[in-house]
Parts: C-alpha cells; structure tokens; sequence
C-alpha cells in the first residue's frame, strides 16, 4: 500500500498553483490579486530614569549570569468582566510552564515580582508620550485610565501589562499616502527571554516595567514597501524628539497581516524594519497557500463535521520497521504515536511559505502548546524523508488506513501525549476553515513560525490598583510647544539641499537633522556638503572606528564652529572627525597636533608647483594629460586640507 503523492513534486505543484513568486519579482498587482492588507504596532521604550509603576532605574541591563535570586510561577487564566476566558490566556495554561525568573536587586523591586501594589504612574514618561502623540496629530483623551492586558505567557510576572491609551485618531504622511493610526499607548516592558525548553521558560526582569509606547495603524499598506515606509517614518518620528531609547531592542514591531479571505495574523517582535517586506509578502502568501488548502478539504472530505484523527501506539510495529529511530526513541523515555487523517493525502507537502509546508504548521505548535522539543514528527509527506516507503505501508496498516490519508508519527514525554493529540487533531479541523487567527513569530530568513493563539478583547479589563489621571489643556498645550518638525518636512528639506537620498535613512535613524540643520543656519555651511558628511563620511567612521560612550553628535556642531572660528578651511573636519569620535574629550588644538597639522598661507602651498612640474617631468608616470595635475594634487594635499579650499588649488594647478 504506498502512498501516490510525491511530497517535492506536490510541493511545487501547489507553490505554482498559489501563484507564489519570489518579493522582488512581485509587483502591485500581485498583492492586488490577493488583497494584501497590513497594520502595524509599533513599540519604542522611552528614554526616562525610572521605570513606569515604580522607581527602579530603567536602561540598566544584567548579564546572564547576574542575578540574585530565582523566582519560579505558574500561571493561570482569569475570567473578564464578561465571564469568559481569552483563548490565548487558555492555550498557555495548557502548556504547563514552569516559568522561572532571574532577578537583579539594582534592575527589580518588589514591585516587579507582584508583591506590592504599582507606584503612580511615572509622569516624565506620561509627558514623553503626549508629545510624541501630539508630534502624531493623535487626538490626546481627558483622563488617563489604565487598564491590564491579560499575558499568560510568563513575561510578565503580574500575568498581565499595564497600559493605557495617550491619543486616539491621527495619521502620519507617507511619500504617495496617507497612514492613519488608531491610538498610541503607554505601557510597561516585558522581560527578556533566556529559553524556552520543554516546560521550562526562563526570563531576566532587567527590562521588565520599563515605559515604551505603542503605536498602532489602521491596516492600511497595500505592499509590503509600504509596510516598512510606515514603520520607518514612526521610528523616524519618535527618535526625531530626542526622548526615546535606540539601539537593540529598544524598537520592536509587530505586524498584522492579512489577505482576501484570509485573516489578520500577527508577526511579533520583529526587531529589524528592513525583514518587514519579506516577512508580510511571505505571510501573505501563506494565508493564501491555507485557502487553497481548505478547497482542496472541501473536495477530499465530505464528512468534515465528523472528522476525527485516528491514533495508535507504534509500539506494536516499531520492531517491525527498517528505521531504529523510533525503537531508540522507545528506549529513551519517549512515547511513540501513529496518526491516521482521513483525506489529507497531498496536504502535508502542500506549499505555505518558502521551503515550508503545512506539515510545518503541526511540528511549530507540537513544540509551542505540547511543549515537544523539535524535531517532534515526521509526515508520510515528508520533503526530506525520515522512513522508507515500506516502513509507512506498515503504519498504514496498522492504522487501516485509505490511499486518500496521511499519516503522522511522533513522540514525546508521557504526559504530553493527550495534549499532543488534542493540538493535531485542533490545528487540521481549523485548515477546513481556512486561515487561523494566531501571532507568529519572525525568523531571519523571512518566514515565521506558530506563537500563540491570537488575543482577543476577553484579555482586557480596567487596572483596580491605579485611579484614573485627568489630562488639563493646559498642560497639553505646554507639551505641544517646541515640537520638532514632522519628518515629512525634514525629508523634503533634505531634498531641497541636495543631500543624497541613499543616506536619508542613516540620518533619521541616528536623529542627526537638528544638528546638521544648525551647522547650516548657525555657521552658513554648504548644506550638502554637510548632508554627506553626516550621511556617508559619518557612517563610515561608526563602521571602522570604536565610538568613545562619551561622544554626542553636539560634538561636530563644536567641531565645526571651532573650525569657522580659526578661519579652517572645513575640508579639515573630515581630518579631525575620526580622532574626535574615539577621544571627545580632547580640545581641537590638541587633536590637530595629534594630526601633525601645520599652518600655511595660499602663497606657501601654490610656490611649490612651479618645483613639482619640474620634478615631474623626470618622473613622468603616465601618458595621460590630466595625469600631472593629479600628481601635484597629492602631494600638496596634506599641506592643503584645513589651509586652502581644494577645488580652488585644483584650479590653480
């Protein structure tokens, strides 16, 4: 009895049939023809001294191995203020996570552990938020009301995260569109995962209660350029008041996708903007590999109401079998099961993302909800497979198995199996309807895996142990005042000075327009001659040069004005730049000593060519006519960065 489906022929097949193409060969049509639709969530930790509930410093971090003392829980599900449960607050109680904490007394407090009630709000980050909404054109609500977000995952002790909403209602201007957002929020860090094995889950609480706000769009990107341009200019905008965190993990998004027929599923924690295209086009495609599957069910199974898994211990054949793997499995502690689905023959090796199949979506949530380690199964679809053709005709029979089935087998643990069953027998009665709401999460090669069930509005109910904050006008209105200009108008200045555009990312990123924009006004510089060294030379010196912690961008603007005061030509910046970055603290006299810099006037540096094309003439290293200018160029170089603009000495030559 062998299996007729060739799993790498099938995967092709259906690759082709959902009409996969690769992100750079897509065009708008293709999203068009499968109604791409994204949203975005933006995250930003602010850049305050404390934390949010409580007075612990924020932006302190603990190495691995420095904690002071290890907190295990287990967490349970609540009821809302309607009587019901959140289906992700349930599904993580299936797991049976021990979750342990690793706490630092300088990072943590009592507060961070649930033993004592939350701290009033942190104001410094209250007032940061409104701004940053203000800069949004968010609509700021009259009172602050905080409220708790049920997280059952372990990465907040409380089982839940304080949050409340800032603003409600604005929009933020692409280059070709529009993006309106729904809300900003501010709310507590989560910790920092260490690992995640088996039913053990172990987190740091240094970045735990730390204030970050989350910005929230409306699903309005239609590609996934348009994606990563609305995240880009949200990142661009909070970092353009100064007042928020960079660096690693201070940024975070997730990402809401979906297609026509599908669902909204959520990309979490993506860190790096530049995996957003790959990762929405790739999702996208997913949901509608799933459609094509759930019409493929629709044809195979009649009976999908009364469709259920067949399960058996492999025990009785295992002997029987080529493979030793599963005897071995046996010998180690694990359990061995067979798993017949009636009319899923062709599903297992049906496309869903690149070099993935639906065969992957079952391993993924075996490992999340069953807590089996991977690899967990194989599939008698398998792309690389793990038994030999006779071996699956034995656990064909051993199911009394049809030729339209696919089989499963897979192992664990002894107490993991009944939920292990549940999560197969789950996941393929939800392929009949399609897509499934759930968050996933990004991997670097553009494809995601399973999470968790998505939330739904079941997680929310109001904070008991925090009373609500009125917001005066007045208030507001003073927050308003000395906004930074809207990042549109900062792209368009760029524009308008000359400033390459490949560099514009480099500059919003590191907020380097305030600087570079009093340069230009404060010392009448040539704009775009500043643009590229803050855009390209400046880039360059961070990629090859260690930067001193006590170096501020400031620092140029000293720089330069040092060099306008001692009437330096400012081709010497770029001279002096590279020293400045390492030693900040050394006075620019003394860095132009280091440099072996020497004062000459114009006439001391052009009296020496009529000596140089003397000399060049017995040196002679080329036949070409430009080819003595340029010679003579070099070596009057040195003598002429800082002392002679050298575009004019090259037109003395």
């Amino acid at each position: 009895m062998s299996n007729k489906i060739n799993p790498a022929l099938n995967y092709e097949k259906t690759m082709r049939s959902a009409g996969y193409v690769p992100r750079k060969q897509a065009t708008q049509k293709t999203y068009d023809a499968i109604g791409f639709m994204s949203g975005l969530e933006v995250h930003q930790q602010l850049l305050t001294k404390q934390k949010l509930f409580c007075r612990c410093p924020a932006g302190i971090f603990q190495k691995p191995e420095e904690y002071h003392a290890e907190l295990i829980r287990h967490m349970r599900p609540t009821l809302s203020e309607l009587g019901e449960y959140d289906g992700t607050a349930l599904m993580e109680f299936k797991t049976r996570k021990n979750i342990v904490y690793h706490i630092n007394s300088r990072t943590a407090c009592t507060y961070e552990v649930d033993d004592t009630p939350p701290f009033p709000l942190n104001r410094e980050a209250l007032d940061i938020a409104i701004r940053i909404a203000l800069l949004s054109k968010l609509n700021i609500v009259g009172e602050v009301h905080i409220t708790r977000k049920q997280y059952l995952d372990g990465s907040i002790p409380t089982g839940f995260q304080r949050t409340a909403i800032i603003g409600v209602e604005g929009e933020i201007p692409l280059k070709n569109k529009k993006v309106r957002l729904i809300q900003l929020s501010l709310e507590e860090d989560s910790c920092r995962e260490v690992s995640d094995i088996g039913h053990q889950r172990v987190y740091r609480t240094d970045r735990l209660g730390m204030p970050l706000i989350e910005t929230v769009t409306y699903p309005d990107m239609k590609n996934p350029d348009e994606v990563m341009e609305a995240c880009n200019y949200i990142r661009f905008l909070n970092r353009s008041t100064g007042l928020v965190r960079t660096g690693i993990g201070a940024g975070r998004e997730d990402v809401n996708v979906s297609c026509r027929g599908g669902t909204r599923v959520e990309i979490k924690g993506v860190s790096r903007t530049k995996l957003i295209p790959e990762l929405t086009h790739n999702e996208c495609f997913r949901q509608w590999a799933l459609l094509k599957i759930r019409d493929r069910l629709k044809d195979q199974v009649k009976q999908q109401k009364e469709w259920k898994i067949k399960p058996e211990p492999l025990k009785s054949i295992a002997g029987k079998l080529e493979s030793q793997r599963f005897k071995e499995l046996s010998n180690n502690g694990h359990k061995v099961m067979a798993v017949n689905l009636p009319g899923f023959g062709g599903v297992f090796s049906h496309f869903t993302q690149p070099g993935k199949c639906f065969a992957n979506e079952i391993a993924d949530r075996l490992k999340v909800i069953a807590c089996l380690e991977r690899p967990n199964m194989t599939c008698s679809e398998d792309l690389d497979p793990m038994l030999a053709d006779n071996d699956w005709d034995q656990v064909r029979s051993l199911l009394n198995a049809s030729p339209d089935d696919a089989q499963i087998i897979f192992w664990g643990p002894e107490d993991d199996i009944k939920t292990a069953l549940e999560t197969i027998e789950e996941r393929c009665i939800m392929a009949f309807s399609g897509v499934p709401n759930e968050t996933r999460k990004s991997l670097a090669d553009g494809t995601t895996i399973f999470e968790r069930v998505l939330p739904g509005a079941d997680r929310m109910y109001p904070d008991t142990d925090s009373k609500p904050i009125p917001l005066e006008d007045s208030h507001i209105k003073k927050l308003g005042q000395d906004l930074p200009s809207d990042v549109i108008e900062r792209y368009h200045q760029l524009k308008t000075w000359g400033v390459p555009e490949d560099s514009y990312h480099y500059l919003f990123t590191h907020n380097l327009y305030p600087v570079i924009e009093k340069i230009i006004a404060g010392l009448d510089q040539d704009p775009k001659k500043i643009g590229k060294l803050f855009g390209h030379f400046l880039k360059y010196i961070a990629g090859h040069y260690k930067r001193s912690p006590d170096f501020s961008y400031e620092r140029i603007y000293d720089l330069y004005k040092y060099v306008v005061a001692n009437k330096l030509d400012a081709e010497i910046v770029k001279i002096m730049l590279p020293v400045v970055y390492q030693y900040p603290k050394m006075d620019f006299d003394s860095v132009l000593v280091n440099l072996d810099f020497k004062r000459f006037s114009k006439d001391e540096i052009v009296s020496n060519i009529p000596f140089l094309k003397d000399k060049y003439k017995s040196i002679k290293t080329s036949k070409l006519p430009e080819a003595e200018k340029h010679w003579a160029m070099g070596q009057l170089r040195k003598m002429a960065v800082g002392n002679i603009p050298l575009k004019e000495l090259m037109g003395i030559i």
